[in-house]
């Protein structure tokens, strides 16, 4: 007998079992199936679009689609300014796009990744990208962002005056450059917008704005699902804690990770 084999039969049927019969009593629906191209068919809830392009730090876009990918009913689809693989900050890992730009013109939720300073200044300088993170700003419930990833919708002047976070390292730049109001926090609120702090910050975020997709139970049960515990051997997860020395050295690390 396939011992391996037989364990993961056990577990799929235990998941499947189990996910479907909580969401049955949530009176939820499962989120929708993605068709071909990336489209959402059939699904009833929120459309979920998240922004890829050359040189974004991968966990910026894949955490919070850990978490909004799973919200039920919801449909989400990548984008970028050509379908296809988009790099990210390393090099190493390659991210697929289902639309282009011109495809997607409408979404519920919008979601602003950041990246390495060549990504994020090339993003920031692409008048296209800029003008479509404006445009479908216009019709958004939420627009998001992760890490540097403001620093895109500051480019799209949605961000001037407003309350928002960013990477600790990015903190002065987004007020000096586009009149943020910099606000500490693992995320930021101000009306429509939801800014996150850096990288991991982005989990956060995602979790608290799936409660406002759905209600506080479903998203403790997706951070459940994800298993969303932190524990961190070390206590220097800010700025503020980690003291100058390992803010410099940090710096270096993400520059010599960079391609």
């Amino acid at each position: 007998m396939d011992v391996d084999g037989g364990r993961r039969a056990v577990l799929r049927a235990a998941v499947a079992g189990g996910v479907g019969t909580g969401l049955a009593a949530a009176g939820l629906a499962p989120p929708a199936a993605a068709a071909p191209g990336g489209a959402a068919s059939g699904g009833r809830g929120p459309r979920i679009a998240i922004l890829l392009y050359d040189g974004l730090t991968a966990l910026d876009a894949v955490g919070p689609y850990e978490v909004l990918c799973r919200v039920p009913d919801a449909s989400v689809v990548t984008v970028a300014k050509r379908a296809g693989t988009v790099r990210t900050d390393t090099g190493v890992l390659g991210l697929v796009a289902d639309r282009a730009l011109h495809q997607v013109r409408h979404a519920d939720v919008l979601l602003v990744p950041g990246g390495g300073d060549r990504g994020v200044i090339a993003a920031m300088e692409d008048a296209e990208t800029v003008n479509w993170v404006r445009r479908l700003h216009q019709r958004t419930t939420w627009t998001t962002s992760v890490c540097t990833g403001a620093l895109i919708l500051g480019a799209a002047g949605l961000l001037h005056r407003v309350p928002a976070t960013t990477y600790w390292a990015s903190r002065s730049y987004l007020e000096s450059t586009f009149g943020a109001i910099y606000t500490p926090g693992r995320f930021v609120e101000s009306g429509k917008i939801i800014t996150a702090a850096g990288v991991s910050a982005g989990i956060d975020m995602a979790l608290q704005l799936a409660a406002k997709l759905t209600d506080d139970r479903v998203a403790q049960a997706l951070q459940l699902a994800v298993e969303y515990d932190p524990d961190p051997p070390f206590d220097t997860g800010s700025p503020e804690k980690a003291g100058p020395q390992l803010q410099q050295l940090a710096l270096e690390l993400l520059e010599a990770a960079a391609r």
